[in-house]
């Protein structure tokens, strides 16, 4: 007798190999013929419970709509607390300014520490000093700055600023350094100011009976005009000129 039994035959077959189960999620339907499929749903909707329209469109376009949003912010901040564009209202300032120009003000000039400086395009606030009513921006060019003695005019019809004459090579062709004439110390903490346009414009001449004599006070200084920034064919840097680098210190007793 073989020392090995015999299994029957239903004994030696290979065990039954479950189903995986997912086969088991492809096993047809009974009635359904194998690779048919239900078929395609409405589109989802709110109702469905799956993201709608509005949905799909903020998840392709969220990253372009936060982007365009982060940059009108950082605008906003940068003509706030930087640099911010005003438009030229009048001829007070040609031939350096013209009637729509927009310049370019840096807000940060006169900022941690700085100061107006003779010859700088300024943009400053005139409530209490060239406007009674308030609301009104002026742009005009620094002349004298706290403790100068400026004067109009001498022999050959210039102004003087602490006894330096001045050769005023941006003032309007035609024009005169001043058809009015005045002799005034401007105090501490203010500017006398004149437009480049001496025929067109109301400057520190015309309010010399209001408050503050004419000058106008540091505080109320926007900032320094830099850049002429529109239209394209204007564009240039507003630069301080030379004349005003021979002016003295203000003499002793000149401080208001």
């Amino acid at each position: 007798m073989d020392s090995e039994a015999t299994l029957p035959e239903r004994d030696r077959s290979s065990p039954a190999v479950e189903a995986d189960p997912e086969e088991r999620s492809r096993s047809v339907v009974p009635g359904q013929e194998p690779g048919s499929g239900p078929e395609p749903g409405p589109e989802p909707g709110p109702e469905s419970g799956q993201p709608g329209r509005a949905a799909r469109w903020w998840r392709e376009w969220r990253r372009t709509v936060l982007l365009a949003a982060g940059c009108v912010v950082a605008l906003l901040l940068v003509s706030t607390y930087v640099v911010q564009p005003f438009q030229v209202p009048s001829g007070s300032m040609e031939n350096t300014l013209r009637v729509g120009d927009r310049v370019l003000v840096n807000k940060l000039a006169y900022r941690f520490g700085g100061h107006p400086r003779r010859g700088d395009v300024i943009v400053f606030d005139g409530n209490g000093s060239f406007s009674q009513r308030g609301g009104t921006d002026y742009v005009k060019r620094v002349i004298g700055v706290g403790g100068d003695r400026v004067t109009c005019c001498d022999k050959r019809g210039r102004l003087l600023v602490n006894g330096q004459p001045l050769d005023e090579g941006y003032l309007f062709p035609g024009d005169v350094p001043s058809r009015v004439p005045f002799d005034i110390v401007v105090p501490d903490g203010r500017l006398w100011v004149m437009g480049d346009h001496r025929d067109d414009s109301r400057d520190s001449r015309d309010h010399l009976g209001d408050p503050g004599g004419g000058t106008v006070p540091v505080g109320k200084v926007i900032g320094r005009a830099e850049w002429i920034g529109w239209p394209f064919g204007h564009w240039t840097k507003l630069r301080r000129p030379a004349t005003f680098a021979a002016v003295p210190a203000p003499a002793a007793g000149h401080h208001g």
